[in-house]
C-alpha cells in the first residue's frame, strides 16, 4: 500500500470522525443525483488565510478519476507501474503505441485516509493521455462498480474488496475503446447496469447489477464518445439518453429498442467524437455542448416518446464566439440559465431558452483563457464551489447578471500534460463536510465545515 499521511489539525479529524454518520455522501459521478450539488448545510463562507485545512493526504498513481465517497469510506482509481510515460505521451499515441502497466481500484478511510483494500490487475494501454483511468466509481449499497480506460468492469463488495464478478467488456464484445479510453461512467438504476460499450449492435449494454448476465444489448454507433448514459422519466415510459459522436439516441431500458434518433453534430469535424459533458435535463429540455459543434436544445416527449429540436448553435459562428462550445466541463442549468465552460476556456452564461448570450468571464478559468481549459462546477446553497484545472477552489455565485468571486484557494498543484499546460483534470467529491480530490501524485481531504 502507498503510504498515507494525515495534516497536523486534530480537531479538525475529531470533528470529522464525529459526522461520518450523518453526513451525506456522494456515491458516483457529479454526486448522489447526478446533478452537481452538494447538499450539505453548514459549510464555510469564505477560507481561512492560509485557506481551508488538509485533514490528510495520501499517494495516489496516475488517473483522471475522481473519488466517490460513501459509508464512511473514499474509493478511487489510479495507475501503477508505467514508469510515468503515460503522462508524457498525450496525444501522441502513434508516436509511442502500447504503454505498459497496471490499474488499481483503491478504498481508504474517509476520516484518516487509511488504506482498507486495493485491486490491482495488469493493463496496457493504447489509448491516448494514457495517465490512468477515467471513470468515477459507483457506489451503489455494499458493492461498488468500476470501469477501466481499456474496458475492465469490475464488481467489488465495498466491505472487502473481494470481486463479485467482472468482465473485459472490449474483449467480450469485440469493441474498441475510444482514442481517449472508456470514460462514460456506468449508470445504476434498480437491479439494472447500463454501460456504453462499442462493437456491432452493442453501443449499450445492459447488465444485471447482481451477476454480471448481459439483459440485453443495443444500438450502434460510429464513435461511443464519453458521454455518460442519463435517465429520463416524465409522465410516461422511462427513457435511457446515449449521446455518441453520431448524436442523440433513446433507448427503452427494459429492452434496448430505439425510441428515437437525432443526428448532431450534422458534419464532424474530426474523426474523434467529442461528446463529452453529462446531458442536461431540465424538465422536458435536453441540453448538450461539444467542442466543434456547440450546443443543441431538445424538447423530449414522453407519450408517446419522441423529441423535437428547439435549437443549435449558430451555423455561421464556427468559433462560437457567441455559444457555447463546451468540452470536458458539464454546464450547470439553473432557473432558466445555463453557465458552462468554454472550449477555448471562458466561462459563459445563456439563457436556455433562446442560446442568448448573457455574460463571459475567464477569471474561474485563471489568468487568462487557455484551450481545453476545465472548471468543475458544484451547486452548495446559494454559492458554487468550482475546481479549476490549475488546481484551485473557488466559491463564487453565478447570475444571470454576472459572475462574482468571494474566495480562491490553491489546492492542489498541476501535474498532468496538456496543450502545453500543466493540469489536474479531476472532479473532486463533495462529502462529510470536506472535498475530496486527487491529481497524479495524490489525493487530499480538505476540510470545508464551519468550525
Amino acid at each position: 500500500m502507498q503510504p498515507c499521511f494525515k495534516a497536523i489539525v486534530p480537531f479538525v479529524f475529531s470533528l470529522l470522525s464525529g459526522q461520518l454518520v450523518c453526513a451525506d455522501d456522494w456515491p458516483r459521478w457529479m454526486g448522489e443525483k447526478m446533478d452537481g450539488i452538494w447538499r450539505e448545510t453548514g459549510i464555510i463562507e469564505s477560507f481561512p488565510e492560509n485557506g481551508p485545512p488538509v485533514v490528510w493526504r495520501c499517494k495516489i498513481g496516475g488517473g483522471y478519476t475522481g473519488p466517490a465517497v460513501a459509508a464512511g469510506r473514499v474509493f478511487v482509481m489510479d495507475r501503477l507501474k508505467d514508469s510515468g510515460k503515460g503522462r508524457e505521451v498525450e496525444n501522441e499515441l502513434r508516436k509511442h503505441g502500447e504503454v505498459p502497466g497496471s490499474e488499481r481500484v483503491l478504498c481508504l478511510d474517509a476520516a484518516t485516509g487509511k488504506a482498507i483494500w486495493s485491486h490491482t490487475y495488469e493493463r496496457s494501454y493504447k489509448i491516448a493521455y494514457p495517465t490512468g483511468p477515467r471513470c468515477t466509481p459507483f457506489v451503489d449499497g455494499e458493492r461498488v462498480y468500476t470501469l477501466g480506460a481499456m474496458g475492465d468492469l469490475i464488481c467489488f463488495q465495498a466491505s472487502d474488496g473481494k470481486v463479485a464478478w467482472e468482465k473485459q467488456i472490449r474483449d467480450e464484445y469485440g469493441a474498441r475503446p475510444p482514442l481517449w479510453g472508456y470514460a462514460a461512467h456506468p449508470l445504476i438504476v434498480g437491479d439494472r447496469l447500463f454501460v456504453t460499450v462499442g462493437g456491432k449492435d452493442s453501443a449499450v449494454v445492459c447488465f444485471d447489477k447482481h451477476t454480471g448476465t448481459e439483459i440485453w444489448r443495443a444500438a450502434n454507433a460510429s464513435d461511443i464518445g464519453y458521454a455518460p448514459l442519463v435517465w429520463y422519466e416524465n409522465q410516461g415510459p422511462a427513457q435511457l439518453i446515449f449521446w455518441s459522436g453520431d448524436g442523440v439516441e433513446s433507448l427503452d431500458p427494459n429492452t434496448g429498442k430505439s425510441f428515437w434518433q437525432l443526428v448532431f453534430p450534422e458534419t464532424k469535424a474530426q474523426a474523434a467524437a467529442t461528446s463529452i459533458m453529462t446531458p442536461q435535463i431540465v424538465g422536458q429540455r435536453l441540453f448538450v455542448s461539444e467542442y466543434y459543434a456547440g450546443s443543441l436544445l431538445l424538447e423530449v416527449q414522453s407519450d408517446p416518446p419522441g423529441v423535437r429540436e428547439l435549437w443549435r448553435s449558430i451555423k455561421d459562428d464556427p468559433k462560437h464566439e457567441k455559444s457555447l462550445n463546451a468540452l470536458m466541463t458539464t454546464p450547470f442549468v439553473e432557473n432558466g440559465y445555463v453557465y458552462g465552460v468554454t472550449g477555448e476556456g471562458e466561462m459563459r452564461c445563456f439563457e436556455l431558452e433562446t442560446n442568448a448570450l448573457q455574460w463571459s468571464d475567464t477569471k474561474p478559468l485563471g489568468e487568462k483563457a487557455a484551450e481545453f481549459a476545465t472548471c468543475f462546477i458544484i451547486k452548495n446553497g446559494e454559492r458554487f464551489f468550482l475546481f479549476n484545472d490549475q488546481g484551485e477552489l473557488i466559491i463564487a455565485q453565478l447570475l444571470p447578471e454576472g459572475y462574482h468571486e468571494f474566495a480562491r484557494a490553491k489546492i492542489l498543484e498541476p501535474s498532468g500534460a496538456a496543450r502545453g499546460r500543466a493540469v489536474v483534470w479531476t472532479y473532486p467529491a463533495f462529502a462529510n463536510g470536506c472535498m475530496f480530490v486527487r491529481n497524479d501524485k495524490e489525493i487530499v481531504c480538505v476540510n470545508l465545515k464551519k468550525e
